[in-house]
C-alpha cells in the first residue's frame, strides 16, 4: 500500500510537532527522584499545548538523552512505551516514534503504542560525531515485518544532523535510492536540531522523487513555513515552538499556535 501524508494526516502538508521527551531512564538528564511522574508530565503537558493548538500529528522522541547512542537498551523503549501508553487516552492525533539514533528500537516502539511511523536514519552510510551510522535497511524491513510492523512508515532522514555522507553522492541520489528500496517519506534536515536546512537540498530531494513525500525536519518557523511549503510535503518542528525557541524549555502554546496560524495561510 502506497504511504499517503493526506490519508495519515488529515491533510495536505501536515504539521507534525516533536514531543520532547526528558532524560530517560539510564541516561545521564533522567530524574531519578521523580522517574515516571516526571516524564508523563512534561510529555503530558506538551501534548496538550500542541493538541489545543492544532497540530496534525506528534512525533515522541527521546531528545534530552545526551549523549545518543547508536544501539539503546531496553530500558528507553520500555519508559517511553509506558508513558505514551498512559497518555494514549488523550492523543487525538497520529503519532510518530524517534528514538535516537536506533531504528530497530523505534520499530519496537511503533509497535507496541501504535505509532502510525517512525523517524530515523534508514539508508546510506554516515560518519557523525557518535561513530559510523550504518543502518541496513533491508534487515530493518525483515524485523519489521517480523513483529507485525508493516503498516508502519519509515520515514528517512537523508541528511541527519551532526554527520555527514561518506562517498560522493549526493542529497538527489540518497533520495532516490531511499525511495527506491522502501523509505516511505525523505526528510531534510540541518546540522542540529532547531537549525534550518539549506533549502537547494530540499528542492534536489523533492526533484529527484517527485513521487515521494519529501519533509522539512528542523528548523522550522513561523516565519518561513510558507516559503518551505512551496516545496516540502509535510514539516517537522520542534525548537521554534519552545518557549524563547530553546529546544529544552516547555511547548510556548502561543508560539504553536502562531506557527498553525501561518501553515493553515500556507496550505494550498
Amino acid at each position: 500500500m502506497t504511504f499517503s501524508l493526506a490519508d495519515t494526516f488529515g491533510t495536505v502538508k501536515p504539521v507534525i510537532a516533536m514531543l520532547h521527551f526528558p532524560g530517560l531512564p539510564g541516561r545521564p538528564q533522567h530524574d531519578r527522584v521523580r522517574g515516571r511522574a516526571r516524564l508523563l508530565d512534561v510529555v503530558g503537558r506538551d501534548l496538550t499545548a500542541l493538541q489545543d493548538a492544532g497540530v496534525d500529528g506528534v512525533l515522541f522522541c527521546n531528545e534530552a538523552d545526551l549523549p545518543y547512542q547508536l544501539a539503546v537498551g531496553p530500558e528507553i523503549p520500555a519508559a517511553m512505551a509506558a508513558v505514551i501508553g498512559e497518555l494514549g487516552g488523550s492523543i487525538t492525533v497520529p503519532f510518530g516514534v524517534n528514538i535516537l539514533w536506533d531504528a530497530r528500537a523505534s520499530l519496537a516502539l511503533a509497535r507496541a503504542t501504535g505509532a502510525a511511523f517512525i523517524r530515523e536514519v534508514l539508508t546510506g552510510v554516515y560518519e557523525s560525531d557518535l561513530g559510523v551510522i550504518s543502518p541496513a535497511i533491508g534487515d530493518l524491513a525483515a524485523y519489521r515485518d517480523g513483529i507485525g510492523a508493516s503498516d508502519v512508515a519509515l520515514f528517512d532522514n537523508i541528511a541527519p544532523e551532526f554527520a555527514s555522507a561518506i562517498g560522493s553522492r549526493g542529497i538527489a541520489d540518497r533520495a532516490k535510492g531511499a525511495a527506491f528500496l522502501g523509505a516511505d517519506a525523505i526528510l531534510i534536515s540541518g546540522p542540529a536540531a532547531g537549525v534550518p536546512f539549506a533549502m537547494s537540498d530540499l528542492v534536489a530531494a523533492k526533484e529527484a522523487v517527485p513521487d515521494t513525500p519529501v519533509v522539512a525536519n528542523t528548523g522550522v518557523r513561523a516565519e518561513s513555513i510558507a516559503d518551505i511549503f512551496t516545496v516540502a510535503d509535510a514539516v517537522i518542528v520542534g525548537t521554534s515552538l519552545k518557549v524563547d525557541g530553546i529546544t529544552w524549555n516547555q511547548v510556548d502554546p502561543a508560539r504553536a499556535q502562531r506557527l498553525m496560524d501561518a501553515a493553515r495561510s500556507a496550505r494550498p
